[in-house]
C-alpha cells in the first residue's frame, strides 16, 4: 500500500479539517472532531490531523490508485476552504508499506 503524506502550513488547520469532513460527509463515510478526521474516499482512506500551525494529511491509497489524482482532489478542496490564506503549500511524500505489515 502506498501512503501519501503532506504537512500543510496553516493557522486554520482545525477549521479546514472540519470543513473538508463536513463537505464530504454527504457522500462518504466520515468521522471527525476538531483535532482529527477520517474520510473513506474512493481512492483510499484519508486521515487528517490538526496541529497548531499545520494540517497533516495522509492518504492511504487503494491498490492500483494513481497518486496524482488524490493529491489534486484534496489540494483543490482544501484551497477552496482556506481561500483567505492564499494558496496552501503541500509537501507530498510517498511511502510504500512493506509486504510484512
Amino acid at each position: 500500500m502506498t501512503t501519501l503524506t503532506a504537512h500543510v502550513p496553516t493557522e486554520s488547520a482545525s477549521r479546514c479539517l472540519q470543513q473538508l469532513c463536513k463537505h464530504w460527509s454527504h457522500k462518504f463515510e466520515v468521522s471527525f472532531d476538531p483535532q482529527a478526521g477520517t474520510i473513506a474516499l474512493p481512492f483510499g482512506k484519508t486521515d487528517l490531523r490538526a496541529e497548531p500551525e499545520a494540517l497533516i494529511v495522509a492518504i492511504h491509497l487503494n491498490d492500483g490508485a494513481d497518486p496524482d489524482r488524490p493529491k489534486k482532489v484534496v489540494e483543490d478542496h482544501l484551497n477552496r476552504f482556506a481561500f483567505r490564506e492564499g494558496e496552501l503549500q503541500f509537501d507530498w511524500k510517498e511511502q510504500q508499506a512493506s509486504a510484512t505489515q
